[in-house]
C-alpha cells in the first residue's frame, strides 16, 4: 500500500502541473510521426544526413524502414567520468546493427567538473553548463533524423542537462547510459582528515596533492556521494536506465555487455515496432515524486533540489521544497555514503546496490511501482541486479538482507527515521538544509552573523585568526543572477575545522554549499537571491542569527522596524561579469530564475 504522505504529494503535484503538464504532452503527440522520422525530410536533407555512413548504413538510412539511433555524447579525455564514453559509440553501433537498426553520433555536449573549477572562476559558469548541455541535446536531435536517443553522461550538470534536452524532443524513446565510478581509492575519512590538516596550515600543498592523486587516480566517476553519483541513482530510480546500469565500473566486461544492451533496447522501444515508450511517458508526476524519495532514502546531492525541479519543470511539472519537505519527514535514511559515512559508491553497490534499494522503498509503500520504464511498465523489474552468465547478460534478484549493514539497510531499520533534507523558513527567506551528515548537537546554532562577499573573503579572515569564536558565516551574492552559483565547497575543510575545535559554526548563503554537503550545518540556494533584494543582503555583521535545522527555521534577530528601515546591500558585481569566458553568459544570470524554480536561464510554458 502507497504511504499516505506519498500519495497525498503526488495528487498535489498533479494537481498543480495539470495545464501545463497538458500543454506539454499535447506538444509531445503532435512531435510524434508515422514511419521513420527521417522519412519526413527533403531528398536533399537526407542525403545530407547519411553521407558520411558507411555503405551498409546508408543502405538502410536510405530506404527508410529501421530506427535510426542518436548518440549524444558528454565524451573527453580530461574528465576522469566521461574518459570511458570513448569506447561506447563502436559498441552502440554495432549492437544497434545486431537488431537491424543504425546509429549516428549525433552531438557532442560539454562536460565541466566541477572538481576541477571548485573556488575558480570558471565555477561561475557550472549550474549554466546545464543549460548549454540541454540547448546542445537539442541542437544534436534538431536534424530531425532519429527515432531514439541514447544519452552518454554522468557527472553534476551534464545529466540534467541531457534529460532536460531530451525532454524537447519527448516524443523519442531515451535510454541513459553511464560509464560508472572509478575503483576506490585512498579512504573519504583519510581524505577529509588531510584535506581539513591542510586547511590549517599542517600540511604543505605537495602533500595534499599527493593525497588527493591517490583518491581520485584513474578512469570512473569520483566515488564520494555527490551530484554525479546521485545522477546515477535519479536515472535508475526513474526507469531510465537499465536496471543496475548506475554503479558497475568502467572498463570491465559488464560494463560494455550494458551499453551494448542499453543500444538493443533503444531500437526495440521506438515507435516503429509494437513496444513504443517514449521519454515523455516515462518522466511524469509519479516518476518525479520516486526520484525526491530516491534522492531522501540515500542522503543524496542537495544540488537536486535546483535540478530535479527544472528537470520536471521541462515535462510540464511542477515541484517545490516543500514537495521535498514533506517527503523528507516519511523517507527513512537506507545508506550511508560519504559524505553520509565513510563508505563510498562501490561499498554501496557491494552492499545491494540499486536493486536492494529500490525493493525495500517499493515493499514499504514510499515509491510508486505502476510506472513507465525503458523496459516497460513496473519499476519491480529494478529490484534486479546484472551479471554475466558464460558471457552473456542477464539478470538476477538483489540481495534479499544488505551485505553491508554499515553501509545499506532495510527501511524498517534504518539509519535515520526521515531524509535529512529540510526546508528552512523564516524573515531570511526560504532555503535547503542536509542534516544527514550533521550530528544532532550541532543542528542549531543561535550566533552573530559575519558578513562575507564571497569565499575568498572568509578563508582571509580564517587565515589572520578571526573566526576563533561562534558565528554564523553569512556568504550573499552567490546566487544564479549574481555570479552563476558556484558552489562552496571550499569552505568544507576550514568550517569542519573551527567546529571541531568546539564552536558553534554555520553557513548561510544564496549560492550551493555542493553535492557534497557535510557535517557543517549548511543553509544553502536561500531565496530570493540578495541580487534580487532577498533578504539576506540586510543581514549586518553581529546580527543574531538562528539556523534551526530541528525546528525548520532561518531567522535574523532583528526588530521588525529596524528591519524595514534596512537598506538591501549593493556590492560592485561587474567583476562577475568578464574573465574565463564569464562574457559569454550574462544573458543566462539576467534571465536565471530563482534557486526554487530551478535556476534556469530559459523558462518552460509560464
Amino acid at each position: 500500500m502507497l504511504n499516505q504522505r506519498v500519495a497525498e504529494v503526488t495528487a498535489r503535484v498533479q494537481a498543480r502541473s495539470a495545464t501545463l503538464r497538458g500543454a506539454y504532452m499535447q506538444r509531445v503527440a503532435s512531435a510524434r510521426g508515422q514511419g521513420p522520422l527521417r522519412g519526413h525530410l527533403s531528398c536533399t536533407n537526407l542525403a545530407h544526413g547519411f553521407a558520411a555512413a558507411p555503405t551498409g548504413d546508408k543502405i538502410l538510412l536510405r530506404e527508410i524502414r529501421k530506427a535510426n539511433l542518436a548518440i549524444v555524447s558528454a565524451y573527453n579525455d580530461m574528465l576522469s567520468a566521461h574518459q570511458p564514453f570513448e569506447a561506447f559509440p563502436v559498441w552502440i553501433k554495432e549492437a544497434a546493427r545486431e537488431v537491424g537498426a543504425t546509429a549516428q553520433f549525433a552531438g557532442g555536449v560539454p562536460a565541466m567538473c566541477d572538481g576541477v573549477t571548485q573556488g575558480q572562476p570558471g565555477m561561475e559558469l557550472s549550474l549554466f553548463s546545464r543549460d548549454v548541455i540541454a540547448m546542445s541535446t537539442a541542437i544534436a536531435l534538431s536534424h530531425n533524423m532519429f527515432d531514439a536517443t541514447l544519452c552518454l553522461g554522468v557527472c553534476d550538470k551534464i545529466v540534467p542537462g541531457l534529460l532536460i534536452g531530451a525532454l524537447q524532443f519527448g516524443h523519442l524513446p531515451t535510454v541513459f547510459v553511464p560509464a560508472g565510478p572509478m575503483t576506490s581509492g585512498l579512504s573519504n575519512d583519510e581524505k577529509a582528515r588531510i584535506r581539513q590538516l591542510h586547511a590549517a596550515g599542517k600540511l604543505s600543498r605537495d602533500e595534499l596533492l599527493e593525497a588527493e592523486s591517490k583518491a581520485y587516480h584513474g578512469i570512473g566517476t569520483c566515488t564520494f556521494y555527490g551530484t554525479a553519483n546521485s545522477n546515477q541513482m535519479l536515472m535508475e530510480v526513474m526507469g531510465l536506465h537499465l536496471p543496475g546500469a548506475a554503479f558497475v565500473t568502467p572498463g570491465t566486461p559488464l560494463r560494455e555487455a550494458l551499453t551494448r544492451e542499453a543500444a538493443r533496447q533503444a531500437a526495440r522501444i521506438t515507435a516503429l515496432g509494437d513496444q513504443y515508450i517514449a521519454v515523455a511517458d516515462i518522466v511524469d508526476e509519479k516518476v518525479i515524486v520516486n526520484a525526491i524519495v530516491g534522492l531522501l532514502a540515500t542522503g543524496g546531492s542537495t544540488n537536486h533540489t535546483i535540478h530535479l525541479i527544472a528537470i520536471a519543470r521541462a515535462a510540464g511539472i511542477v515541484i517545490d521544497w516543500t514537495d521535498f519537505d514533506e517527503l523528507s519527514a516519511v523517507v527513512p535514511l537506507l545508506a550511508r555514503i560519504y559524505p553520509n559515512g565513510s563508505a563510498d559508491v562501490n561499498h554501496f553497490h557491494a552492499a545491494g546496490g540499486m536493486g536492494f534499494l529500490i525493493r525495500e522503498l517499493l515493499d514499504a509503500g514510499l515509491m510508486h511501482e505502476d510506472v513507465m520504464t525503458v523496459l516497460g511498465r513496473g519499476l519491480r523489474r529494478y529490484t534486479q541486479e546484472p551479471f554475466l552468465l558464460d558471457g552473456e547478460l542477464t539478470w538476477r534478484d538483489a540481495p534479499v538482507d544488505s551485505l553491508d549493514a554499515d553501509v545499506l539497510r532495510k527501511a524498517d531499520a534504518p539509519f535515520s527515521v526521515d531524509g535529512g533534507l529540510k526546508l528552512l523558513q523564516g524573515n531570511l527567506g526560504r532555503s535547503v538544509i542536509k542534516v544527514s551528515a550533521v550530528k544532532p548537537q550541532n543542528r542549531v546554532v543561535h550566533a552573530p552573523a559575519m558578513v562575507f562577499d564571497g569565499q575568498d573573503e572568509l578563508l582571509a579572515a580564517y587565515k589572520r585568526g578571526e573566526l576563533e569564536r561562534d558565528f554564523v558565516a553569512v556568504i550573499r551574492f552567490q546566487g544564479p543572477r549574481a555570479n552563476g552559483m558556484p558552489e562552496l565547497h571550499k569552505l568544507t575543510p576550514t568550517l569542519a575545522n573551527l567546529q571541531d575545535k568546539g564552536f558553534k559554526v554555520a553557513l548561510v548563503t544564496d549560492g550551493r554549499m555542493s553535492g557534497a554537503s557535510g557535517k557543517v550545518p549548511a543553509a544553502i540556494h536561500v531565496t530570493p537571491e540578495c541580487v534580487a533584494g532577498g533578504p539576506l543582503a540586510k543581514v549586518r555583521n553581529g546580527d543574531l542569527v538562528l539556523l534551526d535545522a530541528e525546528q525548520s527555521v532561518l531567522r535574523v534577530d532583528v526588530s521588525e522596524a529596524e528591519w524595514l528601515a534596512r537598506d538591501v546591500a549593493r556590492p560592485d558585481l561587474t567583476a562577475n561579469g568578464f574573465g574565463m569566458g564569464r562574457e559569454l553568459f550574462g544573458a543566462f544570470r539576467a534571465a536565471a530564475t530563482g534557486a526554487e524554480l530551478g535556476g534556469m536561464s530559459f523558462g518552460f510554458m509560464e
